[in-house]
Formats: structure tokens, C-alpha cells, sequence
């Protein structure tokens, strides 16, 4: 999960670390009515920020300075309903201003090819580091991290020290460093970072931005729904999180349903490339509904995947190993007749294809049922070319 910038300033402030006041406003009325409480106390400058989880947002003119209320509420309302990246702002975060002396750059980070964890500083902040890296790599240090042993004041200095922080910003910036190792720690997070971590004129340093993802794994022990993103999500996401599956909305035409990741990215690959010859049919989702699935699972994946209304065909691509073919034959029909009973028919072709464990039988259960809308294809090449078909026939209305 990745928190919008005032989620991670939220977090970042209950463990300690020094960031900027700031409210989030939905209108530029509200805008307005924040930039006026600030002013009230006699800082009537701030930032208003567009919230959304990607890089660039300055550059796309979604940070602006605003002396006062009545600004504040009128740049709001420039950011307000913006794309950047393709993502529409729905809300500003206004913050206190700040006298900006110096940018640095701090993060941890899980380094999956290293297998470790890593702490990144530079005395260059405020713009992309991978920039820096490229233009000017001394300028960026890289200082794995014990996971055991974390980040202590010592540490926390030969961090800041690598990075090449003056002597005036390094004393704050090592605290800084050692509480957003608590945050990236205690909150199972894959990555935590300031950038721009600035030293203001009044010679305080702060986390001016902030970054945060977390690790869904360890969702489980951890409060994180408060950060959860419902007008973000996709409404077909967020149901098929609520029932466990793991479902990712795309931009197709045919729904994928298979079992276990590599085999359903393979899917998604032969069904983009079988496509190509009817029109540039693609997938519509990814959808893996694990290595042991039930017919409960097969049927709650199916109700999903119809669901899409661009959907058009469905493939279900399942080798049996962990996963039985006849449980997944007994899903598919379960969920047939479980959305028939609700009044919801099925009227989308849905091209199966069973291989491996309890094959036969699964053929033989589906052979029986006589769905009309089932058709079973012995190949994931052929299956996949024929649910591009059907996709095709069913957008033309052939």
C-alpha cells in the first residue's frame, strides 16, 4: 500500500519525526478556510500540494506557493480535479510554509536484489535521485542495514555522515534518520523517504515530503485501514479484496482467471499476442486464484470477472497441481448456477482450459453440466486465441 504524502506525514509525526503542519482540503473552500487559520496565527504563506500517489507533481504544476486565504483558495482550485500521470487530484494538502536553506535526501528501502535493507542519502535533495545517480553517483550514498541490529544513533550518524550532510544540518538530520527507521521498521514498510529533507533558515530540519509503502503481507499485524484508499480503488478491486483474491483490474476485453501467478502472467502474454489478430483484444484483469483453490474460490473469482462490463469472454486457464480440475470444474458450475439463481444469467462465453491434476475429471464434469456458454479447448495457445475470438465477435455483436 502506498500512502498519499499527509498519510506518510502523519505517520512520519507519530513517531517523532519534525514535518510541517498541514491540513488536507477536498474543495477550495476548504482550502480557504485552512489557509485562514494559518494566517490567523501569523503565517498566512503556504504550499498547497496535490495528493496523489506519483512522482512529478511539481513539475506538473501541481505544487504552488500561496500568500494567503484567498490565493490559497484559488491555486486549490487550479490542482483541484487534475491528471497527473493518471491520477486525478481529488485532494490538496495545505502546509505551513518553510525557508528552505538547504535539500537533502534520505530513505530506507527493501533491496531485493541485495537482499537486505538500505539506507540512501544524499546531499542532493529535492529532485529525483535516480537524476543524481546518474549525473553525479558520489553524491549518493548507499549503507546497508543490519535488520537485526537497525538503526542507532551511531548508525543514524554514519548515515548522515556518508551522505555528505554539512555540519549544521547533521546532528538534526541523524535523528531524523534513526526515528524513520522506526517508522520503515515498526510499520512494515518496503520503503520510507524524505525528499526534499530540508534545512530551513531558522536552522531546523524537516521532512518537508514524505513517501511511505507498506508491506500488504504484514497487514495483519498492523492498523493500517485508516490509510486505505477508497476513491482510488477500483470498486471491483476493493470486492475482490474483501472476498481474498488477488485481482487486478486492466483495460481489456477478456477476464483471466488461472492459478498461480506465473501461469496467469503467461496467460495474460498469449492472450495479448492472440488478440493482435482480432482487433487488439487484451486482457481485462489478472486474476490468481492460488494453488489450492476451492469451488468456492473458483466461483467468487468468476462473479468478479463477470462483473467487469468490458469484459466480453472469459478464460479460465488452470494446471492442476496443488489445485484439483474437478474443484475447479465444480466452481465454474457452482458460480454459473449461484449467479442464474440471482437473476444475473450468464450470457459471456467462457473458454476453459484443465490440464494436470484430476484433468479428466474436470473435462468430464463440465462435459455433463452442458453449460451453453462453456466451451472447454485442450491448449492455453488455442484457448487463449479463442477467447480473443469470442471477445471480438461479442464487442461487434457477431
Amino acid at each position: 500500500m502506498d500512502l498519499f504524502e499527509h498519510q506518510a506525514k502523519e505517520l512520519f509525526a507519530e513517531y517523532g519525526v519534525p514535518v510541517q503542519r498541514g491540513r488536507v482540503a477536498a474543495s477550495p473552500e476548504e482550502a480557504r478556510e485552512i489557509a485562514a487559520g494559518f494566517a490567523a496565527e501569523g503565517a498566512p504563506l503556504v504550499v498547497v500540494k496535490a495528493q496523489v500517489k506519483a512522482g512529478g507533481r511539481g513539475k506538473a504544476g501541481g505544487v504552488k506557493l500561496a500568500d494567503g486565504p484567498s490565493e490559497a483558495e484559488q491555486k486549490a482550485r487550479q490542482i483541484l480535479g487534475m491528471d497527473i500521470k493518471g491520477h486525478t487530484v481529488h485532494k490538496v494538502l495545505i502546509a505551513s510554509a518553510c525557508d528552505i536553506a538547504q535539500e537533502y535526501y534520505l530513505s530506507f528501502l527493501l533491496d531485493r536484489s541485495a537482499r537486505t535493507f538500505v539506507a540512501i542519502c544524499s546531499v542532493q535533495g529535492g529532485v529525483e535521485i535516480e537524476e543524481v545517480a546518474h549525473t553525479n553517483p558520489e553524491a549518493v550514498a548507499r549503507i546497508p542495514v543490519d535488520p537485526l541490529a537497525g538503526v542507532d544513533a551511531a548508525k543514524a550518524a554514519e548515515i548522515v555522515r556518508a551522505g555528505g550532510l554539512p555540519p549544521e544540518a547533521a546532528a538534526q538530520a541523524a535523528v531524523l534518520a534513526e526515528r524513520l527507521w522506526s517508522v520503515f521498521a515498526d510499520e512494515d514498510a518496503t520503503l520510507v523517504e524524505v525528499n526534499p529533507m530540508a534545512l530551513t533558515d531558522q536552522g531546523e530540519v524537516l521532512a518537508v515530503d514524505g513517501k511511505v509503502s507498506l508491506d500488504d503481507n504484514a497487514a495483519f499485524r498492523q492498523e493500517h485501514a485508516r490509510f486505505a484508499d477508497s476513491e482510488g480503488t477500483d470498486p471491483l478491486e476493493s470486492r475482490a479484496k474483501a472476498k481474498h483474491l488477488n485481482y487486478v483490474k486492466l483495460e481489456g476485453q477478456v477476464g483471466i482467471i488461472g492459478n498461480g501467478a506465473g501461469l496467469v502472467m503467461s496467460t495474460l502474454d498469449v492472450v495479448a499476442y492472440a488478440g493482435e489478430e482480432f482487433g487488439g483484444v487484451r486482457p481485462a484483469n489478472f486474476l490468481d486464484i492460488g494453488g489450492g483453490a476451492s469451488a468456492e474460490v473458483m466461483a467468487d473469482g468468476l462473479e468478479i470477472v463477470l462483473s467487469d462490463p468490458s469484459v466480453r469472454s472469459v478464460l479460465v486457464n488452470v494446471f492442476g497441481g496443488i489445485t484439483s480440475c474437478d474443484a475447479v470444474a465444480n466452481g465454474i458450475v457452482s458460480a454459473i448456477g449461484m449467479l442464474g439463481a440471482r437473476g444475473e444469467q450468464v450470457r459471456h462465453p467462457i473458454v476453459v482450459r484443465l490440464d494436470g491434476n484430476n484433468a479428466a475429471e474436470g473435462r468430464r464434469i463440465l462435459d455433463e453440466a452442458a453449460i451453453g456458454v462453456v466451451e472447454q479447448v485442450a491448449t492455453m495457445d488455442d484457448a487463449a486465441r479463442r477467447a480473443a475470438e469470442m471477445a471480438a465477435a461479442a464487442a461487434t455483436g457477431a
